[in-house]
Parts: structure tokens; C-alpha cells; sequence
């Protein structure tokens, strides 16, 4: 029997709705992501821009919004407060949040390793007579109180035997100003980022100094992905699809800088493509394509180097507790190892 044109619409229709309900045909829908970044549209954001442009977030079923950050420790704050789902932010910035507070409800994770050597760095003008860093005993550093070199200080005097050194406070734009000008003798701050704004303000790249705290005996981990831990136990497989774009991403930008350098200007229309594009391979040369980093496997940590990076930061933040470093880390969502070499990406 052909049934009639009305009861034949019917008849689909309850059969669509019935497999609706059961998920068959149906559009998965997309998991929105809330992402906060550590700093401002710059170079370095094309890593997080370039999946989202590319479509490889949408892809893994993921809403994704990225926004810039003003500092790696308000990141942390916000991921933990739920303001955002998952941030990128310093590793040191994370052990200090969770052991100054134990008892927080929603402690943000880190899940990726990204800058497997921290960035930070000390940076001066030759005519202060500094060129290695036992020459900065006695000297006049400046930078903001939350920067991270400023913060990892002790660790990089220890390892290098300086002391009696004074510090001057200000606000980040003006950190590389009153270096040139002579007011500090030294700054800290991330190498990509105070190395172009001292040449910004009129310093030639041979009249400047860097020393680099990896190169230096401070061989601390630098930016790293996190998430709080209530969406890691709510949408443990949304964690896992952003490391797989994200990864893709990177290859991405290794491959392309100046492609990746478009993505931040669709982002940002005022920033100078050519200065930024600098910055990006400067960031990679420095903190992702580095000899640690292929070694230990991009994204991964070594359990001993964790440990030691957790120790060190409890002194030298003098920390309410010690880090516990298994409480800050979990690689259990990463990609494959596989995955995740980028150096072939750097090769081509």
C-alpha cells in the first residue's frame, strides 16, 4: 500500500525526529572554548591564530575564541575563576598559583608544553660594561614586579654566583625606555619581546647584550597550555581535539611564519608584519625548535627537569607550600608522539 502524500510526511517526519534523538545523521555540535593568551596580539600568537584560521578547531567539532592576555599570571587567574576554559600561560606562573593556594576549588592543568626554554632573559647596553652575567654583581636592574625573569631572579643569580644587585619597578612600556635612557643598567624580560623594543627605541642590535636564562644554568620550562580542571573533567575529549588542531597549527606556522604572521594582522590591523615576523622566529629559535625540546618530544616534559623547575620555584617565590609538580602537570591528553614533530615541519 502507497501511502498518501500527508501521512507519508508524517510517517518521515516521526522517523527523523527518532533518529535525531538517537544522534544518527545528526550534526554533532561544537564545544565552545573560551582561550585566553599571555600577552597581546604579537608574533608569537600565530601559533593559537593559525588552527583557528585554518579551520582545524572547527574541524574537531571545537567553537574556539582566542583573546589576548595582559600578563601570564592573570591567565592563570582567570582559567582558574572559569572566566575562560583554557589559557596559555608560564609554567612558573602555574606552580606559584597552586602552591599560594592549596586549597583553590578550580586549579588550572597544565596539558602542553609549548616554550620548552623559558624565554626570560637579561638583557643590557654594552657601554654599561656588561657582558656576561658575573658583571651584573653590583649593577641596577629593572622590570615589572610579575615579570618572569624578575620573578626567577634568584634562580639565575645563584646559578651564576652574582649578587648585590638593586631593583628598580616600573610598568612594561617603559622597561626598555629607562634602559636606554641609563636609569637601569640591566632588564629582565622575555629575549623576543625587550630585544625589539630596545632596538625600537634606538639601540643597534651590536650595542645590545642578551643573556638568555637557558644558556646560562636556569634551565627552566617557559609558556605551556592549560586548562582548569573542571572542563578537563567535563569535556576531556574537547582537551584533547584542541592539542590535535593546535599541533597542526604549529607545523603551520613552522612551515609558513609569514602565513602565520597574516593570521595575527587579520587579529590586529596596526601591528608591522615585518617587526612581528621577526619576533615569531626569534619566539621558535629560542623556546619551541630548540635542542630540549626535540630531545623531550614537543609538547612533552621530563619528569626529573619538572621536579627540579617545581623546587626551584618554590624557593625562589617563596611559595606558601612547596609545588607539588604532579599536581601542575597532566600529559594525558596530547596527541601521539608522532603527532607532534614539528622538526620535520622545520626541515622542509
Amino acid at each position: 500500500m502507497t501511502l498518501r502524500s500527508p501521512a507519508r510526511r508524517l510517517v518521515l517526519g516521526a522517523a527523523a525526529s527518532l533518529l535525531a534523538a538517537f544522534g544518527v545523521g545528526a550534526q554533532a555540535q561544537e564545544t565552545p572554548i573560551k582561550f585566553q593568551l599571555d600577552w597581546r596580539f604579537e608574533g608569537p600568537a600565530a601559533l593559537f591564530l593559525m588552527p583557528a584560521a585554518k579551520g582545524y578547531f572547527k574541524n574537531e567539532k571545537l567553537n574556539v575564541t582566542i583573546d589576548a592576555g595582559n600578563g601570564s599570571g592573570g591567565t592563570v587567574t582567570r582559567v582558574a575563576s572559569g572566566t575562560y576554559d583554557m589559557g596559555f600561560a608560564d609554567l612558573a606562573a602555574l606552580m606559584e598559583f597552586h602552591a599560594n593556594n592549596p586549597t583553590a576549588p578550580n586549579k588550572p592543568v597544565a596539558v602542553m608544553m609549548v616554550y620548552n626554554n623559558t624565554p626570560a632573559a637579561v638583557l643590557a647596553l654594552k657601554k654599561s660594561g656588561i657582558r656576561t652575567p658575573a658583571d651584573l654583581s653590583g649593577k641596577k636592574l629593572g622590570a615589572p614586579v610579575f615579570d618572569a625573569g624578575r620573578k626567577a631572579w634568584p634562580i639565575f643569580a645563584k646559578a651564576n654566583g652574582i649578587g648585590n644587585v638593586s631593583w628598580t619597578a616600573m610598568d612594561p612600556p617603559l622597561r626598555e625606555t629607562m634602559l636606554v635612557r641609563g636609569d637601569v643598567d640591566a632588564i629582565t624580560g622575555f629575549s623576543f619581546t625587550s630585544l625589539l623594543n630596545i632596538e625600537a627605541r634606538g639601540a643597534k642590535p651590536d650595542e645590545i647584550v642578551v643573556l638568555p636564562y637557558p644558556q646560562h644554568g636556569v634551565k627552566l620550562y617557559g609558556n605551556v597550555i592549560i586548562a582548569s580542571e573542571s572542563f578537563l573533567k567535563s569535556h576531556p575529549e574537547a582537551v584533547r581535539a584542541f592539542l590535535r588542531a593546535f599541533t597542526k597549527g604549529v607545523k603551520d606556522v613552522i612551515a609558513d611564519p609569514k602565513a602565520g604572521i597574516a593570521t595575527v594582522k587579520a587579529r590586529d590591523g596596526i601591528i608591522n608584519e615585518a617587526l612581528e615576523l621577526r619576533r615569531l622566529r626569534l619566539a621558535l629559535d629560542a623556546t619551541v625548535l630548540t635542542p630540549d625540546a626535540r630531545a623531550e618530544g614537543f609538547g612533552n616534559v621530563m619528569g626529573p627537569r619538572l621536579a627540579l623547575m617545581a623546587s626551584q620555584v618554590s624557593d625562589a617565590f617563596g611559595t606558601k607550600e612547596r609545588v607539588n609538580a604532579d599536581a601542575v602537570w597532566n600529559g594525558g591528553f596530547l596527541p601521539p608522539a608522532a603527532e607532534r614533530d614539528i622538526f620535520a615541519a622545520a626541515r622542509k
